[in-house]
């Protein structure tokens, strides 16, 4: 009903004074702005409700990949969850051949090979270490597998047979070759290059493993305990009868 109908009525119904009649409008006004208070609340609630339904969903599924996130890093000490996830992926991933890999480890157990004191390279996984440092530094890629087609070809053209088939002796005559750059022919740079890079593949994964860290004798930092002044040291300096 528009509002003078509503006023008229009031009115002639009621007998109420004009302002009567107005404060009456004016609290019919604040009835219907409270009803749509009411709903607009509602509606807000219901909203809100929602809101917090997706947020808490939202949070949950954070929770969960954050708790994945953690059991992930836990694996490995020392390594954030990412770095996991990255190694995992390159662990997952193959660059070389089996026969490159047979190769790589025929040179690295005659660059490290086992002793009385130690196993060879290939017992501590440097070929392992090797496969997937070429996936974690890519620069490595194209010179490893350059070097070892080029040994190959040296061995075929020399022995007919390649570097991993051809019998120790060959094998250690080619080696002979690239292993002393100051010695090697000039014909012989390229495979001075490979090596020289094998070798130092093959170093830094032995010496980082248990096994190398026996080799080398290396105890980390561990807690001293003073023994006193050795007695050869007092002797030297003439204070071996001396109490210090």
């Amino acid at each position: 009903m528009p509002h003078g109908q509503y006023l008229h009525c009031l009115c002639g119904r009621q007998n109420i004074s004009l302002s009567n009649a107005v404060n009456s409008i004016f609290n019919l006004h604040l009835l219907n702005i409270t009803v749509m208070n009411r709903r607009e609340s509602i509606k807000a609630i219901g909203l809100s409700a929602a809101s917090a339904g997706a947020l808490l969903a939202c949070n949950d599924d954070t929770a969960k990949k954050e708790g994945a996130a953690a059991s992930l890093a836990q694996a490995e000490a020392g390594r954030q969850a990412f770095e996991v996830e990255r190694n995992n992926k390159l662990k997952a991933q193959k660059f070389f051949t089996e026969h490159e890999m047979k190769t790589i480890t025929v040179l690295a157990d005659m660059i490290i090979p086992a002793d009385d004191k130690s196993g060879s390279a290939s017992d501590a996984r440097v070929p392992e270490f090797i496969e997937f440092i070429v996936k974690d530094i890519p620069e490595h890629q194209v010179p490893m597998r350059g070097g070892l087609r080029w040994l190959d070809m040296q061995c075929l053209n020399r022995y007919g047979k390649t570097f991993r088939e051809s019998d120790s002796n060959q094998q250690l005559e080619m080696v002979n070759e690239i292993a002393f750059p100051l010695k090697a022919k000039p014909a012989m740079k390229a495979g001075v290059a490979f090596f020289n890079r094998m070798r130092d593949l093959t170093a830094s994964g032995f010496f980082t493993t248990e096994m190398g860290f026996k080799d080398l004798g290396y105890v980390g930092n561990v807690a001293n305990k003073w023994q006193g002044v050795p007695k050869d040291v007092l002797a030297q300096y003439g204070f071996a009868d001396d109490k210090i």
